[in-house]
């Protein structure tokens, strides 16, 4: 698998994705959108970059005790299909 998932061969799937938030929703929110203040929404968020984050949370490149707690048992697949379900999610932006 690549390491970004540009490539649409490699891009998760998004239904397995929701399938396996049940560590992630506490924080983040099934539909992506967070209920806690420490936490960002994710809901719409550019899968490339959700990838990225989650393997680097895994391997310690990038910190936080959570999110490395969380992410070091994802497999590959666990991060593609997470980051494709909540790239897939649509966000309607509302100016003020």
């Amino acid at each position: 698998m690549g390491g970004l998932a540009s490539d649409p061969a490699d891009a998760g799937d998004a239904r397995a994705g929701r399938q396996k938030l049940t560590t992630c929703q506490g924080c983040h929110g099934l539909d992506g959108l967070s209920k806690n203040p420490e936490a960002p929404n994710l809901a719409g968020q550019v899968e490339s970059y959700l990838v990225k984050s989650l393997t680097e949370y895994r391997s310690g490149e990038r910190k936080n005790e959570s999110m490395n707690i969380v992410a070091k048992d994802l497999s590959d697949e666990d991060i593609a299909d997470v980051a494709a379900y909540y790239a897939s999610i649509q966000v309607d932006v509302l100016p003020p």
